[in-house]
């Protein structure tokens, strides 16, 4: 027993000593420049100034608009990439002869990473929708943040997909089997036994969007840039603006840390409400 444990350590010990020193430390520290004014850079410039930075973030109404911008964006896209990816799932969970080819292209664009799909969407939403009549999105807010919700979920509906296959794949057969003996239709047996049984897999899959949509920052910065006149900006670029386009670096700290107390409220609350509804064979 005591050589298992030795080997768990063994394993164990190194991962947890990089996640210490590349996240636990830094987030430690990062709390404590939320207290003062610093521009970054400076090294005994530093001022303490108590929870003033925290005071001014809910006065500050570009960052006000960007949180407001980001709810909006994170309600729609999470929403969009889970029902297209549970729509994928379905649909490769067929006897669609072409299912494993069609889970690869699905998934491909989540490898390809936010920020190049960002540069690649531009173009076509600026460049091939200006040629073909229907404006430069991106000079306008709303469908700027239109744009940026199809290529989030372009990303990550292939991720989610993948969770709901594995959720799909667990449903024993002979379940199905015995509603449909029993006369039960395709959408009776999806919405009274397959969707009540993929409740976990709805609680991951939430999750990851909620999060992921929250922090949302490549897909910002290589699509809209914030634009027009910052319009676009959502809470990661508006932290990172602050902090290195003002040389706010305390004040971005504060900013920092709302908004991680935010997203780890958010879902929390997401994760116990869904959790409630699992059920189990």
């Amino acid at each position: 027993m005591k050589i298992r444990k030795g080997w768990y350590a063994l394993f164990t010990v190194p991962l947890m000593s990089i996640f210490v020193i590349v996240v636990i430390i830094p987030f430690i520290i990062g709390i404590g420049y939320s207290f003062v004014e610093w521009d970054g850079f400076a090294k005994h410039a530093a001022t303490f100034v108590g929870l003033r930075n925290y005071a001014e973030v809910f006065r500050d109404q570009r960052f006000i608009n960007a949180a407001l911008r980001t709810t909006v964006f994170t309600a729609i896209a999470v929403l969009s990439v889970n029902f297209f990816g549970l729509v994928f799932s379905l649909i490769v969970t067929t006897k669609l002869k072409a299912r494993n080819i069609v889970r690869t292209m699905l998934f491909v664009p989540y490898l390809i990473g936010g920020l190049i799909l960002g540069y690649i969407w531009k173009s076509v939403f600026s460049e091939f929708f200006l040629s073909i009549g229907w404006g430069n999105w991106l000079t306008d807010p709303v469908k700027a943040l239109a744009a940026m919700i199809i290529v989030t979920t372009w990303q990550l509906a292939g991720y989610v997909m993948i969770v709901y296959i594995t959720g799909l794949m667990a449903i024993p057969d002979d379940v199905i089997e015995a509603a449909e003996v029993d006369g039960a239709s395709y959408f009776q047996t999806l919405f009274q036994i397959r969707f009540p049984l993929l409740m976990p897999s709805f609680t991951i899959c939430l999750f990851l969007a909620l999060s992921n949509c929250f922090k949302v920052y490549d897909v910002n910065i290589s699509l809209t840039g914030a634009g027009p006149s910052y319009q676009s900006e959502m809470f990661s670029l508006n932290i990172y603006n602050e902090i290195f386009e003002q040389s706010n670096f305390g004040y971005g700290q504060a900013k920092a840390i709302i908004f991680f107390l935010i997203i780890a409220v958010v879902t929390l609350l997401q994760v116990r409400a869904t959790k409630k509804r699992e059920v189990s064979l």
